[in-house]
Protein backbone atom coordinates (compact mmCIF):
# COMPACT_ATOMS: atom_id res chain seq x y z
CA UNK A 1 0.00 0.00 0.00
CA UNK A 2 1.37 3.31 -1.00
CA UNK A 3 2.08 6.20 1.63
CA UNK A 4 2.48 10.17 1.84
CA UNK A 5 4.94 10.23 4.33
CA UNK A 6 7.77 11.68 2.35
CA UNK A 7 10.92 9.73 4.37
CA UNK A 8 9.13 6.64 3.80
CA UNK A 9 10.69 5.10 0.40
CA UNK A 10 8.46 2.90 -1.81
CA UNK A 11 9.29 -0.72 -2.50
CA UNK A 12 11.03 -1.09 -6.15
CA UNK A 13 12.56 -4.30 -8.11
CA UNK A 14 15.71 -4.11 -9.77
CA UNK A 15 14.47 -5.73 -12.85
CA UNK A 16 17.77 -4.67 -15.66
CA UNK A 17 21.49 -3.82 -14.44
CA UNK A 18 23.80 -2.63 -17.42
CA UNK A 19 27.31 -2.21 -16.90
CA UNK A 20 28.10 1.16 -18.29
CA UNK A 21 32.08 1.12 -18.52
CA UNK A 22 35.24 -0.74 -18.57
CA UNK A 23 36.09 -0.22 -14.85
CA UNK A 24 33.06 -1.82 -14.44
CA UNK A 25 32.35 0.63 -11.23
CA UNK A 26 29.41 2.57 -13.04
CA UNK A 27 26.10 0.39 -13.82
CA UNK A 28 22.31 1.45 -14.92
CA UNK A 29 20.30 0.42 -12.65
CA UNK A 30 16.59 -0.18 -14.42
CA UNK A 31 13.74 0.17 -11.42
CA UNK A 32 10.31 -1.30 -11.35
CA UNK A 33 7.38 -0.47 -9.14
CA UNK A 34 5.92 -3.19 -7.23
CA UNK A 35 2.84 -1.02 -6.42
CA UNK A 36 0.56 0.65 -9.20
CA UNK A 37 0.05 3.39 -6.87
CA UNK A 38 3.82 4.20 -6.44
CA UNK A 39 4.11 4.43 -9.82
CA UNK A 40 1.59 6.71 -10.64
CA UNK A 41 2.33 8.99 -8.21
CA UNK A 42 6.50 8.79 -9.10
CA UNK A 43 5.49 12.18 -11.74
CA UNK A 44 9.16 13.53 -12.34
CA UNK A 45 10.95 15.35 -14.87
CA UNK A 46 14.11 15.61 -16.58
CA UNK A 47 16.98 16.98 -14.48
CA UNK A 48 15.69 15.36 -10.88
CA UNK A 49 16.70 12.65 -7.90
CA UNK A 50 16.20 10.54 -5.95
CA UNK A 51 16.62 9.14 -3.05
CA UNK A 52 17.82 4.86 -3.26
CA UNK A 53 17.78 3.18 -0.42
CA UNK A 54 19.37 0.01 0.89
CA UNK A 55 18.00 -1.99 3.85
CA UNK A 56 20.56 -1.91 6.67
CA UNK A 57 22.89 0.33 4.82
CA UNK A 58 21.29 3.33 4.59
CA UNK A 59 20.38 5.87 1.54
CA UNK A 60 21.73 7.55 -1.47
CA UNK A 61 20.77 10.80 -3.74
CA UNK A 62 21.10 10.00 -7.04
CA UNK A 63 19.93 11.76 -10.48
CA UNK A 64 17.36 10.40 -12.58
CA UNK A 65 18.99 8.90 -15.64
CA UNK A 66 15.51 8.12 -17.66
CA UNK A 67 13.28 10.16 -19.19
CA UNK A 68 9.83 10.44 -17.92
CA UNK A 69 8.76 9.61 -21.67
CA UNK A 70 9.82 5.89 -21.01
CA UNK A 71 6.94 4.81 -18.85
CA UNK A 72 6.98 1.69 -16.52
CA UNK A 73 10.60 2.35 -14.97
CA UNK A 74 12.77 4.38 -14.12
CA UNK A 75 16.64 4.41 -14.58
CA UNK A 76 19.88 5.69 -12.38
CA UNK A 77 23.61 5.09 -13.20
CA UNK A 78 25.20 4.68 -9.81
CA UNK A 79 29.22 4.84 -9.29
CA UNK A 80 30.34 2.29 -6.93
CA UNK A 81 31.75 3.65 -3.47
CA UNK A 82 35.57 4.30 -4.10
CA UNK A 83 38.12 6.88 -3.52
CA UNK A 84 36.10 9.20 -5.47
CA UNK A 85 32.69 8.24 -4.00
CA UNK A 86 32.52 6.60 -0.63
CA UNK A 87 29.44 5.70 0.68
CA UNK A 88 28.42 2.18 1.92
CA UNK A 89 24.64 2.47 -0.14
CA UNK A 90 26.66 2.65 -3.50
CA UNK A 91 28.80 -0.29 -2.38
CA UNK A 92 26.56 -2.35 -1.97
CA UNK A 93 23.79 -1.33 -5.08
CA UNK A 94 26.61 -2.65 -6.98
CA UNK A 95 26.88 -5.84 -5.19
CA UNK A 96 23.25 -6.56 -5.53
CA UNK A 97 21.67 -8.72 -8.47
CA UNK A 98 18.34 -8.44 -11.05
CA UNK A 99 15.29 -9.36 -9.14
CA UNK A 100 16.87 -7.96 -5.80
CA UNK A 101 14.07 -4.97 -3.78
CA UNK A 102 15.54 -1.79 -2.81
CA UNK A 103 14.03 1.74 -1.67
CA UNK A 104 12.92 4.62 -3.49
CA UNK A 105 11.98 8.01 -2.47
CA UNK A 106 11.16 11.30 -4.79
CA UNK A 107 11.52 12.45 -7.05
CA UNK A 108 13.18 15.22 -5.29
CA UNK A 109 14.56 19.07 -6.46
CA UNK A 110 13.86 20.65 -9.26
CA UNK A 111 14.16 20.03 -13.13
CA UNK A 112 15.75 21.62 -15.94
CA UNK A 113 13.31 24.57 -16.49
CA UNK A 114 11.61 22.70 -19.97
CA UNK A 115 9.50 25.68 -20.38
CA UNK A 116 12.60 28.14 -20.79
CA UNK A 117 13.88 25.71 -23.32
CA UNK A 118 11.37 25.75 -25.64
CA UNK A 119 11.43 27.01 -29.21
CA UNK A 120 15.49 27.31 -28.18
CA UNK A 121 18.11 25.75 -29.87
CA UNK A 122 19.72 24.03 -26.83
CA UNK A 123 23.50 23.16 -26.46
CA UNK A 124 23.73 20.09 -23.89
CA UNK A 125 27.73 19.39 -22.56
CA UNK A 126 28.71 16.55 -20.46
CA UNK A 127 31.40 15.50 -19.20
CA UNK A 128 32.56 11.85 -17.80
CA UNK A 129 30.14 10.58 -14.90
CA UNK A 130 28.28 13.74 -14.91
CA UNK A 131 25.93 12.91 -18.27
CA UNK A 132 23.40 11.02 -16.15
CA UNK A 133 20.58 13.86 -15.91
CA UNK A 134 21.83 14.87 -19.44
CA UNK A 135 20.62 11.95 -21.13
CA UNK A 136 17.35 12.55 -19.60
CA UNK A 137 17.30 15.67 -20.81
CA UNK A 138 18.19 14.59 -24.19
CA UNK A 139 15.99 11.47 -24.25
CA UNK A 140 13.26 13.55 -23.47
CA UNK A 141 13.32 16.60 -25.58
CA UNK A 142 14.03 13.49 -28.78
CA UNK A 143 10.91 12.03 -27.79
CA UNK A 144 8.85 12.01 -31.28
CA UNK A 145 5.88 14.03 -29.55
CA UNK A 146 8.16 16.79 -28.14
CA UNK A 147 11.22 17.28 -30.67
CA UNK A 148 9.34 20.00 -32.43
CA UNK A 149 9.01 22.41 -29.07
CA UNK A 150 12.83 22.86 -29.33
CA UNK A 151 15.00 23.71 -31.94
CA UNK A 152 18.41 22.55 -32.91
CA UNK A 153 19.90 20.03 -30.31
CA UNK A 154 23.23 20.02 -29.87
CA UNK A 155 25.34 17.62 -27.70
CA UNK A 156 29.02 17.81 -26.56
CA UNK A 157 30.07 14.72 -24.38
CA UNK A 158 33.45 13.86 -23.50
CA UNK A 159 35.26 10.92 -21.10
CA UNK A 160 38.82 10.43 -20.27
CA UNK A 161 38.80 7.44 -22.38
CA UNK A 162 36.81 5.81 -24.56
CA UNK A 163 35.79 2.86 -22.38
CA UNK A 164 34.52 5.86 -19.56
CA UNK A 165 32.01 7.04 -21.98
CA UNK A 166 28.63 6.28 -20.91
CA UNK A 167 25.54 4.89 -22.89
CA UNK A 168 27.51 4.08 -25.72
CA UNK A 169 24.63 2.44 -27.66
CA UNK A 170 22.34 5.67 -27.54
CA UNK A 171 25.76 7.51 -28.45
CA UNK A 172 25.66 5.72 -31.33
CA UNK A 173 22.20 6.09 -32.26
CA UNK A 174 21.99 9.93 -31.69
CA UNK A 175 25.16 10.08 -34.01
CA UNK A 176 23.03 8.65 -36.74
CA UNK A 177 19.77 10.93 -36.85
CA UNK A 178 19.73 14.12 -38.22
CA UNK A 179 17.49 16.13 -36.07
CA UNK A 180 20.53 16.13 -33.22
CA UNK A 181 24.56 17.59 -33.44
CA UNK A 182 26.31 14.47 -31.46
CA UNK A 183 30.23 15.30 -30.90
CA UNK A 184 31.83 12.99 -28.69
CA UNK A 185 35.15 13.08 -27.58
CA UNK A 186 37.94 11.64 -25.56
CA UNK A 187 40.82 12.51 -23.40
CA UNK A 188 42.87 10.28 -25.12
CA UNK A 189 41.65 7.48 -27.45
CA UNK A 190 42.86 3.61 -28.03
CA UNK A 191 43.89 1.49 -30.68
CA UNK A 192 40.19 1.10 -31.92
CA UNK A 193 38.96 4.59 -31.43
CA UNK A 194 38.01 6.04 -34.45
CA UNK A 195 36.44 9.50 -33.18
CA UNK A 196 37.42 12.64 -32.19
CA UNK A 197 40.16 13.28 -29.07
CA UNK A 198 40.32 16.23 -26.87
CA UNK A 199 39.26 18.00 -24.13
CA UNK A 200 35.49 19.50 -23.78
CA UNK A 201 36.40 22.92 -23.09
CA UNK A 202 38.83 22.70 -26.90
CA UNK A 203 36.17 20.62 -28.64
CA UNK A 204 33.35 23.33 -27.56
CA UNK A 205 35.76 25.95 -28.66
CA UNK A 206 36.48 24.22 -31.81
CA UNK A 207 32.28 23.35 -32.90
CA UNK A 208 32.00 27.06 -31.70
CA UNK A 209 27.92 26.71 -31.20
CA UNK A 210 26.03 29.83 -31.70
CA UNK A 211 24.43 32.35 -28.50
CA UNK A 212 21.42 33.62 -30.56
CA UNK A 213 18.28 31.67 -29.10
CA UNK A 214 20.37 29.42 -27.59
CA UNK A 215 20.92 27.31 -24.06
CA UNK A 216 23.65 25.81 -22.62
CA UNK A 217 23.32 23.01 -20.27
CA UNK A 218 26.30 22.45 -18.89
CA UNK A 219 27.69 19.68 -16.26
CA UNK A 220 30.59 17.90 -15.49
CA UNK A 221 33.94 17.88 -13.22
CA UNK A 222 34.59 20.70 -11.81
CA UNK A 223 37.97 20.76 -13.70
CA UNK A 224 35.91 21.07 -17.12
CA UNK A 225 33.22 23.45 -15.85
CA UNK A 226 36.03 25.80 -14.93
CA UNK A 227 37.48 25.67 -18.29
CA UNK A 228 34.46 25.59 -19.93
CA UNK A 229 32.13 28.38 -18.99
CA UNK A 230 35.18 30.79 -20.37
CA UNK A 231 34.46 29.35 -23.56
CA UNK A 232 31.50 29.94 -23.70
CA UNK A 233 31.21 33.76 -22.22
CA UNK A 234 33.57 33.85 -25.62
CA UNK A 235 31.14 32.57 -27.83
CA UNK A 236 28.66 34.85 -25.81
CA UNK A 237 26.33 32.77 -24.03
CA UNK A 238 25.00 35.53 -20.84
CA UNK A 239 24.77 33.73 -17.64
CA UNK A 240 21.69 33.87 -17.70
CA UNK A 241 21.25 30.82 -20.83
CA UNK A 242 23.88 28.96 -19.37
CA UNK A 243 22.40 26.15 -16.80
CA UNK A 244 24.01 23.54 -14.62
CA UNK A 245 23.43 21.64 -11.82
CA UNK A 246 24.83 21.83 -8.04
CA UNK A 247 23.17 17.42 -7.41
CA UNK A 248 26.37 16.73 -5.86
CA UNK A 249 24.98 18.68 -2.85
CA UNK A 250 22.14 16.10 -1.98
CA UNK A 251 21.49 14.84 1.04
CA UNK A 252 17.82 14.47 2.87
CA UNK A 253 16.29 15.70 -0.43
CA UNK A 254 13.40 17.53 1.36
CA UNK A 255 15.52 20.13 3.31
CA UNK A 256 15.27 19.08 6.64
CA UNK A 257 18.90 17.97 7.60
CA UNK A 258 20.53 21.44 5.95
CA UNK A 259 23.57 20.54 4.81
CA UNK A 260 22.95 20.90 1.37
CA UNK A 261 21.71 25.02 1.89
CA UNK A 262 24.26 27.75 -0.22
CA UNK A 263 23.35 30.99 1.29
CA UNK A 264 19.56 31.11 1.30
CA UNK A 265 19.03 28.29 -0.44
CA UNK A 266 18.66 24.44 0.22
CA UNK A 267 20.30 22.73 -2.90
CA UNK A 268 17.79 19.93 -2.63
CA UNK A 269 14.44 21.87 -2.81
CA UNK A 270 15.80 25.33 -5.07
CA UNK A 271 17.43 23.23 -7.12
CA UNK A 272 19.90 20.77 -7.88
CA UNK A 273 19.37 23.21 -10.97
CA UNK A 274 20.29 26.57 -11.30
CA UNK A 275 21.32 29.46 -13.84
CA UNK A 276 24.99 31.07 -13.72
CA UNK A 277 22.91 34.32 -13.10
CA UNK A 278 21.45 32.86 -9.58
CA UNK A 279 24.44 31.33 -8.44
CA UNK A 280 25.77 34.47 -8.87
CA UNK A 281 23.61 35.61 -6.43
CA UNK A 282 25.17 33.01 -3.49
CA UNK A 283 27.76 32.89 -1.64
CA UNK A 284 30.85 31.15 -3.25
CA UNK A 285 30.76 27.87 -1.51
CA UNK A 286 29.37 25.47 -3.71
Amino acid sequence: MSNNNPYIPMPVQIAKITNEVDTNDIKTFRLVFLNREDEEKFQYMPGQFAELSIYGKGESPIGIASSPTDPGYVEFTVQRAGAIVPGLVTAALHNMDEGAQIGLRGPLGNSWPIDFLEKKNVVVVGGGFAFTTLRSLINYMLYKDNRKRFGEITVIYGARTPGLLLYKEELAAWEKRDDIKTIITVDKGNETWKGREGFVPAVCKEVAPSPNNAVAVICGPPIMIKFTLPVFFELGFSKENILTSLEMRMKCGIGKCGRCNVGSQYVCKDGPVFSLAQLDQLPRDF
